[in-house]
This record gives C-alpha cells, sequence and structure tokens, in this order.
C-alpha cells in the first residue's frame, strides 16, 4: 500500500538527502545450518558487518515529515500468523493505563482490518485515528515511559523486546526471506537469505518514506557490527546453532577487512594479509 509522500532530495536539508544509493555492491556468505543440513543460510555480510544501530528518539527523522517522534511507528504493524498474534496478544494483557496511554482493551479494539497488497484482508495493530501513529506508542512526555508500550514492557519484565512486539516490529531492520529451492541433484533444501530491510523492503511505498535508517549515515553509528548488535533478532530468525556459525564467520570476515563495506558506515581500512 503506497504512501501518497512527496519530498525532494535535491534539498539539502531534506533528511533524504544524506542517504546513499540503494543499489551498490555487497557482499555475500553462504552455509549450512549446522544443525539442519537441509537448511542453507545466504547471509548479507555489507549489512550485517555495518555499524547500523537504532537511533529511535536520538536523531531519528520519522518516516513521515513532521513525525520525527514516531520513528517507524506511524503505521500500523501487520501481523505474521496466527501465532504472531497470540503472542502479542498475551503481552497485551500486561499493559494498564498507568504504562499504555491509548489503553484499550479487547483484541478488536487494540487491531484493525486492512490489506497489504490492496486486495487480500490482512490484521494489524490499531492506530490513534487516521493520521495518528500506532496505538501502542506513547508519547515522549507519557508517565509511563515514551516510546512503544510494549517494548517498554518487555524491559520491565526483564524479558528481550522480541518476545512481546509484533514480528515486523523487532525484526526491522534485518529482512529475512525463505524459500525452497532444488539443487541439480534433484535435493531440496530451505533457503534463508539475511539482508538489509531498505525502502524496496516495504513495496512501493517505501520510496515514498519521508526518511528511512538503514541508508543514513546517520545511522551508521555504532559502537559494534550489526550482527553482535542483533545477535537476539537473529538467533531468534535461523536458531542458535546457524547463528553460532554465522557469528564466527562474521568475525573472521572483519578481521581480514570487507572488500565491499557499506557506503553509509564510517569509512572500514581493509586488511590485507601479508605475502608468503
Amino acid at each position: 500500500m503506497a504512501m501518497e509522500i512527496s519530498v525532494s532530495v535535491d534539498d539539502p536539508d531534506d533528511p533524504r538527502s544524506l542517504e546513499v544509493d540503494l543499489d551498490f555492491p555487497r557482499e555475500w556468505l553462504e552455509f549450512t545450518d549446522p544443525a539442519n543440513e537441509n537448511h542453507v543460510i545466504r547471509a548479507d555480510l555489507t549489512w550485517l558487518l555495518s555499524r547500523w544501530t537504532c537511533i529511535f528518539a536520538r536523531g531519528c527523522h520519522g518516516i513521515v515529515p513532521g513525525k520525527a517522534a514516531n520513528g517507524c511507528c506511524s503505521h500500523g504493524a501487520f501481523f505474521t500468523d496466527g501465532d504472531d498474534e497470540k503472542r502479542v496478544k498475551k503481552a497485551v494483557k500486561r499493559l494498564t493505563p498507568l504504562t499504555w496511554q491509548h489503553y484499550r482493551r479487547g483484541f478488536s479494539n487494540w487491531t484493525e482490518m486492512d490489506t497489504i497488497d490492496g486486495e487480500t484482508p490482512a490484521r494489524r495493530t490499531a492506530t490513534q485515528g487516521s493520521n495518528g501513529p500506532c496505538v501502542f506508542h506513547n508519547d515522549a512526555t507519557f508517565p509511563g515511559g515514551g516510546g512503544c508500550a510494549l517494548h517498554g514492557q518487555a524491559l520491565r519484565d526483564g524479558v528481550h523486546p522480541l518476545e512481546y512486539k509484533p514480528d515486523v516490529c523487532w525484526q526491522l531492520p534485518i529482512r529475512r526471506d525463505q524459500d525452497w529451492s532444488k539443487r541439480a541433484d534433484g535435493s531440496q533444501i530451505l533457503l534463508t537469505t539475511l539482508s538489509e530491510f531498505d525502502r524496496r523492503g516495504w513495496g512501493e511505498g517505501g520510496h515514498d518514506l519521508h526518511w528511512w535508517c538503514t541508508s543514513s549515515p546517520e545511522a551508521h553509528v555504532g559502537s559494534k557490527h550489526l550482527y553482535l548488535e542483533y545477535e537476539p533478532e537473529l538467533t531468534a530468525l535461523i536458531g542458535k546453532p546457524a547463528f553460532s556459525k554465522l557469528a564466527e564467520l562474521c568475525a573472521k570476515r572483519a578481521e581480514l577487512g570487507l572488500v565491499a563495506p557499506h557506503p553509509a558506515s564510517p569509512p572500514q581500512q581493509l586488511k590485507l594479509r601479508p605475502r608468503a
């Protein structure tokens, strides 16, 4: 569903003016899941070894003009499946009017029917009116804490936010695609691709976003590589054995130095092995 937002990237004051182009050289890694020989992971090293970090409320421009405080929460989050709905529904029961500014009781009151492709009905979290952000977004001045009410509750409960938030919310900005692939010998594998959730990941509407963090140097200010910062999320996406192998291979590649680093991240010195 495209959003009718027009911005001029030629304007130096437009936050999009700093974003790098969508197309640039990337390095990819492919390996077999140690726990499943029929599962192959294809990972974008350029993205996973970038210095991206979430800057929500720390310089984030937001995806809608004039609504920087909303970050990427300016729209409702679509559920991926029934399990996603059940997990969030259970987490919502832990919220109260003291922790959720726009408190609503009942699944049908904090969700709405919409469509992703313009045809197929799909359920998502509700919004605060036609032009409001996600119903779970608390204002920065709310006594119970600003930002996502579910995220805040997870931190209070001592659990990772991915256990409470909708899948699409905790997975961003990592994109996971899965497809069954037939090899030349007739065998089949499940191919999981881990990549950057750039503007194209949103569909046609992604090109109209006021600003998007993965392409902006303003968000590539992390103190460590993305694969380390997002260890819990990546582990949830591919499993612990596969993540351990991914981390091992990422560390080795980082030591050598990427040939194709992310252009939005700080310049990296290539480490070349001396000739024997």
